[in-house]
């Protein structure tokens, strides 16, 4: 019996069926996955926003294969062709590429070979052939001649009938789904580099002598091999050994009952599956293969975009403290401005520390009275080019000038850049130049990384993996899902967030959240959760959905800067009346909190899940879920690759999470990577178990390889000595892998023919 969305949602993520229909039913109200996931938990039986988001997409997918069935189906039934048990089999299939092959025979297609050939009515000629191998082909075949249709000849008879039988042996779905089984198991994905391509390709160099069985390969392989394709450095097959090929042909004559016993016909038939195998399907199930890999591969690589955007958007703010931002440069100097605690631009200078001018001495009188003058407490340096140089100048900077208390951190500018031309900062800056902006940003990422972060496209941000390589519109899906996601765990304090942080507020788009900034502007700030429904535009669903995110930090109503939203207030005033004290006292009292039971306080509209939520929103209100900042402070006289010796220790800071391994900056311009054997002690089997971006982190250098601007790093600081890896892309011998041959050559091949034929006898 075929299962409704429901139950195959519920099925699939391990729920109850009334859970999926309670949050399928929210969300087609037009809830918001945070306002679900927060506030609505004895909705939905307290699903997650990860189960929320599965649920989702899997909705989505589902949705469309049901109305592709349907359209299936009609376009059958309109053929005349329908019967129950192929209805049934399209109704209870599960994905999209099984759908497809059901509806293979029946797709209108273009003009094919086989179709000229049934209009010159050859077709009776293949069914009898198929049907009785006793006959002779070349006899019965000149019954078939049409010299209308230039079929004048017996072999252009029995050309034409060899092409309908070839078309409706690759129309059989059950056959296609054999031979992708069949494929998968046994097959190697190989690359080789293209002719004259080895010096301009040589980032791909792992792969110009590569394979590996189709069904293990990695997602970054994979990418990275299809990548080389891409570009035309490397040229990539999926093959199969002798004997494998030959298992192909034989169950694509067992599905149709073509044998070898010596009749009339079998040479002509067994012909006919050989070169179905060679012409048509190969190729095909090469095709669905090598997709399935690069889909597979893409979700995997969305999957740890996702895992680092949502780490490097949640690391530790540094909170509201005065800083100073530097751009670092050599010849065009360093960008320096000065913000105030709430990120304001005070200030911005160049100086020019660094060759050819060396102003040193200068830079450092100038960042001292900016330091003093603005009464900063952090100096926030970007990580680009001069950035060693210019972390030693602030260094020498806090050595002269301790009173001032400074402490420096370098900060990643990814996508500073991308800002600094951005429209948004064009209007926050119109008068000021592109550098000086990359460093206000440089300054705020300090402060608030997710605040700040959240007006760059997070494609720009640099913690993909082979994120050009992927389906742009579900990474950029993904990657939303993950900054709404974000910003609603943390929250947004309504009267100084900017646009791109409101935007992200559950139930808010840009007009609203322009709409917020500009009301603000004109009329001072919110003083309570309720006057932000002056706000044009902003109705009482979008309400609803937005304002328990949305903080009044100072305002009328203590419990308008928390989580706890508006609509349960109720339930905060009856827990005041029980326990008599106001709710100045009652906020941060952990002592009488804690005697609190949230099922003394739960009615019909407010469950156990919600009060419990409520009770530890009150412990610590407005509470951060972020880290306790901390900052890494790199070895001392380590600053390119030259000075990095084997076995030399240093902290550093993890800038990218993949699948085979960590990125890590020790300050020399250049991330090392930490390979995920060289994780632990024991085996790793995700790195995203082990470490995050943004996590500080101590490693040992074990290689460096200065031409090609490589750093081996190890976190088993133990280790005497790094062990030697296994080499992982072995050149294919002749033994292992068949070449794919030129295409004038039969793929069958006069020992594979004979092979063939024995097996088929054997039948």
């Amino acid at each position: 019996m075929n299962m409704s969305i429901s139950q195959t949602l519920a099925s699939e993520l391990a729920v109850q069926l009334w859970q999926i229909e309670a949050a399928l039913k929210l969300l087609a109200e037009g809830a918001t996955v945070p306002f679900i996931s927060r506030y609505r938990k004895e909705v939905t039986g307290e699903l997650t926003d990860t189960q929320l988001r599965d649920l989702e997409e899997r909705y989505t997918y589902l949705t469309e294969l049901a109305d592709r069935k349907q359209a299936i189906l009609k376009s059958i039934e309109e053929q005349g062709k329908l019967t129950d048990e192929l209805k049934k089999a399209i109704l209870e299939t599960d994905n999209k590429a099984r759908l497809e092959d059901l509806y293979l025979p029946y797709k209108p297609k273009r003009r094919t070979k086989g179709q000229i050939a049934k209009e010159a009515g050859l077709e009776p000629l293949a069914e009898r052939l198929l049907a009785d191998p006793m006959l002779h082909p070349a006899s019965i075949a000149a019954e078939y001649l049409n010299p209308e249709h230039k079929i004048e000849t017996p072999e252009q008879a029995l050309e034409g009938a060899r092409h309908i039988l070839m078309e409706r042996f690759v129309e059989n779905a059950d056959l296609l789904e054999d031979l992708r089984t069949h494929v998968w198991q046994n097959g190697l994905l190989t690359s080789v580099v293209t002719k004259d391509k080895e010096q301009e390709g040589a980032k791909f160099s792992d792969y110009f002598e590569y394979q590996e069985a189709i069904k293990k390969v990695p997602s970054h392989r994979a990418l990275a091999v299809l990548r080389g394709q891409k570009e035309n450095f490397l040229r990539v097959d999926l093959l199969l050994n002798e004997q494998d090929e030959l298992v192909a042909v034989q169950k694509i004559a067992h599905c149709f009952e073509v044998q070898n016993q010596g009749r009339p016909a079998d040479s002509w038939l067994n012909q006919t599956v050989e070169w179905t195998w060679k012409i048509k399907l190969k190729l095909k199930i090469e095709m669905d293969l090598i997709t399935k890999v690069r889909e597979a591969s893409e979700e995997e690589a969305i999957k740890v975009f996702k895992d680092n955007l949502k780490n490097l958007l949640m690391a530790a703010p540094a909170g509201r403290r005065a800083v100073l931002g530097l751009d670092p440069g050599l010849r065009t100097g360093v960008k320096v401005v000065a913000v105030d605690e709430t990120g304001k631009l005070l200030n911005y200078i160049t100086i020019f520390p660094h060759a050819p001018r060396n102003d040193w001495d200068e830079s450092i009188k100038i960042l001292a009275k900016l330091s003093a003058t603005y009464g900063a407490e952090l100096v926030s340096i970007g990580n680009g080019t001069a950035s060693r140089e210019t972390d030693k100048l602030v260094a020498e900077l806090m050595k002269k000038f301790p009173e001032l208390k400074l402490t420096k951190i370098v900060v990643s500018e990814s996508g500073a850049s991308v800002y600094s031309a951005s429209a948004l900062a064009s209007a926050e800056f119109p008068d000021l130049d592109v550098t000086y902006r990359g460093a206000v940003s440089i300054a705020r990422r300090l402060q608030d990384p997710l605040a700040e972060l959240v007006k760059i496209d997070p494609k720009a941000i640099g913690v993909g993996q082979y994120q050009h390589d992927v389906n742009q519109v579900k990474l950029g899906k993904g990657l939303e899902a993950v900054l709404e996601d974000c910003v609603n765990a943390v929250g947004a304090d309504v009267n100084t967030a900017s646009v791109p942080l409101l935007k992200s507020i559950a139930g808010l788009n840009e007009t609203v959240a322009q709409n917020i900034v500009q009301y603000r502007e004109a009329n001072g700030r919110f003083s309570t959760r309720a006057a932000i429904k002056k706000v044009p535009r902003l109705g009482e669903k979008t309400y609803q959905q937005a304002i328990g995110f949305l903080r009044i930090m100072g305002g009328e109503n203590p419990l308008d800067a928390s989580a706890v939203h508006p609509e349960a207030y109720p339930v905060v005033n009856n827990i005041l009346e029980k326990t008599g004290v106001s709710i100045q006292t009652l906020m941060g009292n952990t002592e009488l909190l804690r005697g609190l039971k949230a099922q003394d306080f739960a009615n019909d509209n407010f469950g156990v899940p919600t009060v419990q939520d409520i009770l530890t929103e009150l412990h610590k209100p407005g509470r951060d879920p972020r880290p306790e900042f901390k900052m890494v402070e790199f070895k001392e006289g380590i600053e390119t690759l030259q000075d990095l010796k084997t076995g030399l220790i240093l902290d550093g800071v993890v800038t990218n999470v993949t699948n085979f391994g960590a990125f890590v900056d020790i300050g020399v311009h250049q991330d090392g990577l930490v390979h995920i054997s060289q994780m632990a002690q024991q085996f790793v089997s995700d790195p995203h178990k082990v470490v995050k971006v943004g996590q500080i982190v101590t490693v040992k250098v074990i290689e460096v390889d200065i031409a090609r601007k490589r750093i081996q790093l190890s976190m088993r600081l133990n280790d005497a000595a790094a062990p030697q890896e296994k080499k992982m892309h072995q050149p294919a011998s002749k033994n292992q892998v068949q070449r794919a041959k030129p295409k004038a050559e039969p793929i069958i091949n006069s020992s594979m023919g004979d092979a063939l034929a024995k097996a088929f006898a054997k039948k």
